[in-house]
């Protein structure tokens, strides 16, 4: 079956849609940021047709910096994960992987927690930088239970408004129903113990959050701060390892609202590359940890040695 961003977006699973195995490979990258230990988890990988991503850039110069890249055009595999914050006495999570019901090369990450010796009941909180399945759909067992019981679970107000808004089901558009769908069954579980949270809000020590808009509408990444050292966690804010930093200022198809994205993507590009911060990227390879480096208008990304 030929993969199309319609085929990817309107069904609430892909199982089916791709005849590929899993990737058995649940190593995480680690640092250390004062007391805080950073792990990254994998829960497996995408398989996505390029123009989700692609589509609408200017393909000549798109189709150079693939290359450079070694990557098709037709089809993107980015690697998607967890980022784990242990300091002592907090275990957080950020997102919760996809779960059994998004895509079969995804939600693994109970395997990874597994090959870590970590339970689900160790975690103490679970901080969403936005709702899409990939980052959300992992939360439910098969019972409709938080998968994380002893966790304080926490999203951004403007995040949690608007995947729970009835309306959001019609105006989100056909193509991405399903994901308005999941997210308002999941987060209706949490919705009398969850924790909104706003910009700039310390959720925990030496845990500020970060308003990251357009990916989604209240999108988050978390600033983490250890000495004068600092990390950020972007979420989806920067989405690829190629396009979004040697082009930030393009529009892509991933972002729910891609003029905003594509600001936030520049501004947030300034200030870690200008403030010598690691960065940690949902779906940036090498299991996510590097930093930006600026190369005159642009970046590269460059992964932690």
């Amino acid at each position: 079956m030929t993969i199309t961003r319609r085929t990817l977006l309107t069904s609430a699973t892909a199982a089916g849609l791709l005849p590929l195995l899993p990737r058995r490979n649940w190593a995480s990258s680690t640092l250390a940021l004062g007391p805080m230990q950073i792990d990254t988890l994998s829960d497996g990988h995408l398989v996505l047709p390029g123009d989700f991503i692609l589509g609408g850039m200017p393909q000549a110069e798109m189709q150079d910096i693939l290359t450079r890249h070694a990557l098709p055009t037709d089809r993107l595999e980015p690697p998607c994960n967890v980022t784990l914050l242990r300091d002592g006495t907090h275990t957080v999570l950020f997102d919760v992987g996809a779960g059994p019901d998004f895509m079969p090369t995804a939600g693994k990450l109970a395997e990874a927690m597994d090959a870590l010796g970590l339970t689900a009941e160790e975690v103490t909180h679970v901080a969403f930088t936005h709702g899409h399945p990939d980052h959300l759909w992992g939360l439910l067992d098969e019972f409709d239970e938080p998968l994380f019981p002893n966790a304080t679970y926490l999203m951004g107000q403007a995040e949690f408004d608007y995947w729970t808004d009835p309306a959001t089901v019609d105006s989100i558009g056909a193509e991405r129903m399903s994901f308005a769908v999941g997210a308002a069954r999941r987060l209706e579980v949490l919705a009398d113990s969850i924790t909104l949270i706003g910009d700039g809000e310390e959720i925990l020590p030496g845990i500020a959050a970060r308003l990251t808009p357009g990916h989604t509408p209240g999108h988050m990444a978390f600033e983490l701060r250890g000495g004068s050292d600092s990390v950020m966690v972007v979420g989806d804010a920067l989405g690829n390892h190629h396009v979004a930093f040697e082009q930030p200022g393009w529009r892509s198809g991933s972002d729910q609202d891609a003029e905003t994205a594509a600001a936030t993507r520049g501004q947030l590009l300034d200030q870690i590359a200008a403030g010598q911060m690691r960065l940690i990227g949902f779906h940036l390879p090498g299991g996510g940890i590097g930093h930006a480096e600026r190369q005159g208008d642009s970046y590269r990304f460059v992964e932690e040695a």
